[in-house]
């Protein structure tokens, strides 16, 4: 079976149309197009071939009938039906076994490891092309050996050698079972040698003479390459293909392919990778693999280092594929090496003078170094501001087009980058503003003057118009467009932390930005796509995937100041916010009840939601009374402090409900017939939630806050005063709480709090406490004498509170 190493080269595993690289001679036929069909006489030998495929009894007979059919009727006059008619009388079985028999070099093969793998290999390739033939459990079971092959290369040139003479048995006996899943790792033991097959003319004596040369080189022919590529990319293109290779060692086996610069692993290799690193997968795959791909990571950052302007426009998009993911921890010394001399190949392209096309793959990666480090290693200041200077010059120039230009897919990369470059600029500028004593973090520009504050606020002020201006022609069909929703996004960081600039146009934008949250949070607009494509863009949340029904958790931010300012809450009333606030706490809350505790962390974005709604509360009492909206609001929040108190890890969410209740409350007027068990339940959790703030303990020293809420203090402290206020005003507003107020031991504990203390934490909480009292005391007897008595005591810092005493004292006299 000396000829059977011609079916290497004549079982071609490219697509049709390609030139074949020994087959189309002597087949007898008619010279025929790629893809033309075949003769009569072509198809009469093709039926007999494949006659004998199907009753072969041993491999000599099956690779006896495919070396005639591939000489006789070459892959590229075949079409789809005929290849898979041949596909499934050869099987993959043969090629399985071929590879297995390899791995384990048996004597007895007859052909070297390097032949039966080259055979192997081609067999596989051609069958992949059939995406069936792809998917199949058998052909899977290859995919570590092909693995193998591509990471460590060709099999021991030595132990070719040594079978290179022998003969091939009919069953490849050595192969004790097809189905034998093997480790890419197994395949070094066979060695560093290997056969060099040149592409020849495809005459006999080329072929012979080209299967017995050798080379002492560890490389893997071109031709074994591409043929585990093939095999390897279809399978990646099945529609869990991602996960058969990664569930197979894929990512250590081409990371390793890179690392030894084996064949086609630059330009396949890598691809390859890149894919599997792409959506969903990444921050998986890094968790998995970190340092497997972090080498690789700081092999190709200094190839970017060293190679030419040109390659290095051309590897900027290849570097943002292979940067991790935010949030997943890597060494961080190793990565912040990568970061910076990333940074420093960097500099002088972007200093230079760049097209459209060229700025902006280099643009997308500033962004991704942004996300991974801040602006720590960027470089001085001046080549800060020219970074944000760039990035808002193209947004602006991207942007500000005629209505109804569509942006290509392109331009969209490169203004996503541009955004996120913009949103790491708006902190820093706009606190510089306020404090020039800050302590710079990691995420500062270092060093920035106060004027180059005032450049770059100048700067992303012009861009976040531009931004605007785009938002404003923007039909709702076009609501469900991932890059709205990404322009979107960006505006609302500013809007965050800017909402006094270019104030007009704001407000004038106001209805679209609270049609656009509404829509998304209604789920009326298609986020299909929607996270893969930010993936795609290299747009990620820190531990958070893109969620589109979470739109308005970016408005947030800006809804609260706006709603403070006379001017905006107009028109957001006019839009009918407080009902969207009221839907969003509504699902949220929905959401937060069905996860066990340890998954349900603090929601930063309810207690805004909060803050928001307390401000219509405050400043427009009438719309509170008649929106119906509230009545649903005081019935979530009814439903929910109950559950919220025993949640300590909850406590400032806990805290803004109860607040947002108790100034709800104050503006009701006492009912006509009993009260409603909700209410009730509400005023009882509010009035213990209240008294566990604080805790006096058994010493006579200052009061202290409770071990429940020091840790939340500073971020409750000003809503516990509040809704002390807010209580005073309900019990005012309902008389009927004060005796709540007895029964929940409210006001015991406070008075014995008071009495036994010497002084409270600071001049605010005593006027709180005070207020509350007053009201305690102006509408209920029998808590004024209880007050009264207290009082006369002399004890503690109860004495001090001059006008508590003045109302019992006043009381006492009517």
């Amino acid at each position: 079976m000396a000829d059977n190493a011609e079916v290497t080269p004549a079982v071609s595993s490219q697509t049709p149309g390609k030139e074949e690289q020994g087959g189309g001679e002597g087949g007898g036929g008619s010279e025929t197009d790629a893809g033309g069909g075949l003769t009569d006489a072509q198809r009469e030998v093709l039926e007999r071939c494949l006659h004998a495929l199907r009753q072969a009894q041993n491999d000599s007979h099956t690779l006896a009938a495919l070396l005639l059919i591939t000489r006789l009727c070459p892959a590229n006059q075949l079409d789809k039906p005929t290849l898979r008619r041949i596909f499934e009388a050869v099987g993959l079985n043969l090629p399985a076994r071929l590879l297995v028999t390899a791995v384990r070099g048996s004597d007895n093969s007859g052909l070297p490891p390097q032949e039966l793998l080259s055979l192997g290999t081609a067999l596989l390739a051609a069958l992949s092309t059939d995406p069936d033939m792809a998917s199949h459990p058998q052909l899977l079971t290859t995919v570590p050996l092909l693995l193998g092959i591509v990471a460590n290369g060709p099999v021991n040139q030595q132990k070719q050698e040594q079978n290179q003479d022998g003969e091939m048995s009919p069953g490849c006996k050595s192969a004790e079972s097809s189905n034998t899943e093997s480790n890419p790792t197994n395949v070094a033991k066979l060695g560093e040698g290997k056969t060099s097959k040149q592409k020849g003319d495809g005459s006999e004596a080329n072929k012979e003479s080209t299967c017995q040369e050798t080379s002492t080189s560890s490389k893997l022919d071109e031709a074994m390459a591409a043929d585990c590529y093939q095999v390897l990319t279809a399978v990646r293109a099945l529609p869990r293909g991602a996960d058969q290779l990664l569930s197979r060692g894929a990512i250590p086996a081409l990371c390793q392919a890179v690392q030894q610069n084996q064949t086609f692993s630059r330009e396949r290799g890598l691809a390859l990778l890149a894919c599997l690193l792409a959506g969903k997968n990444k921050d998986k795959v890094w968790s998995k693999h970190s340092a497997e791909l972090l080498s690789l990571l700081v092999r190709l950052s200094k190839d970017f280092c060293k190679a030419t302007d040109q390659t290095k426009l051309d590897m900027c998009a290849q570097l943002v594929q292979f940067l991790p993911p935010v949030g997943v921890a890597v060494d961080s010394e190793e990565l912040k090496g990568v970061v910076a001399r990333v940074w420093g190949a960097l500099r002088p392209m972007l200093q230079a003078k760049l097209t459209p096309r060229q700025i902006g793959p280099i643009l997308v990666l500033c962004a991704c170094l942004l996300d991974l480090h801040g602006w720590e290693l960027v470089g001085p200041p001046k080549f800060c501001c020219l970074l944000v200077n760039r990035a808002c010059v193209e947004v602006r120039m991207g942007l500000e087009e005629p209505p109804g230009n569509d942006l290509s897919p392109e331009l969209q990369h490169t203004l996503t980058g541009c955004y996120r470059i913009m949103e790491a600029a708006i902190e820093q500028a706009c606190c510089l503003g306020v404090s020039q004593t800050t302590v710079p973090t990691q995420s500062s520009i270092p060093s920035l003057s106060l004027q180059q504050s005032r450049q770059v606020l100048g700067v992303l002020e012009e861009a976040f118009s531009a931004l605007m201006y785009h938002l404003q022609q923007v039909d709702p069909s076009r609501y469900g467009d991932p890059f709205i929703f990404a322009t979107f996004r960006s505006l609302c960081s500013w809007l965050a932390e800017e909402t006094s600039c270019l104030k007009e146009e704001v407000t004038a934008l106001l209805p679209f930005l609270i049609s656009y949250s509404r829509s998304h949070l209604q789920g009326e607009s298609t986020e299909q796509g929607l996270s893969d494509w930010m993936a795609e863009m290299s747009v990620r949340e820190e531990k958070e995937a893109w969620t589109g029904k979470e739109a308005l958790r970016y408005l947030l931010p800006a809804l609260c100041h706006l709603s403070a300012e006379e001017g905006p809450r107009k028109v957001l009333l006019t839009l009918d916010t407080p009902a969207l606030l009221v839907d969003f706490l509504s699902q949220c809350w929905s959401s937060l009840k069905g996860k066990s505790g340890a998954v349900s962390a603090r929601n930063p974005s309810m207690e805004t939601a909060c803050s928001a709604l307390l401000n219509f509360t405050v400043t427009e009492p009438e719309r509170v009374r008649k929106d119906p909206c509230f009545r649903t609001l005081e019935a979530l929040l009814s439903a929910a402090l109950p559950v919220l108190v025993h949640k300590p890890h909850l406590l400032v969410l806990a805290a803004n409900y109860c607040t947002l209740g108790l100034m709800m409350g104050r503006l009701k007027s006492t009912p006509s017939d009993s009260v409603e068990a909700s209410q009730r339940r509400f005023f009882s959790s509010a009035l213990r939630f209240l008294r566990s703030a604080l805790d006096s303990g058994s010493s006579s020293g200052p009061v202290k806050v409770s071990l429940s809420w020091e840790e939340s203090w500073d971020d409750a402290a000003e809503l516990w005063r509040l809704g002390l206020q807010a209580l005073g005003g309900c019990v005012r507003a309902q008389p009927w709480i004060t005796a709540l107020v007895r029964e929940e031991g409210w006001l015991k504990h406070t008075l014995t709090m008071l009495s036994q203390c010497s002084a409270l934490p600071d001049q605010h909480t005593q006027e709180a406490l005070e207020e509350a009292l007053c009201a305690v005391a102006d509408q209920c007897p029998v808590c004024k004498l209880e007050i009264g008595d207290m009082m006369r005591s002399g004890k503690g810092a109860l004495v001090s509170m001059r006008n508590l005493k003045k109302s019992v004292e006043l009381n006492m006299k009517q």
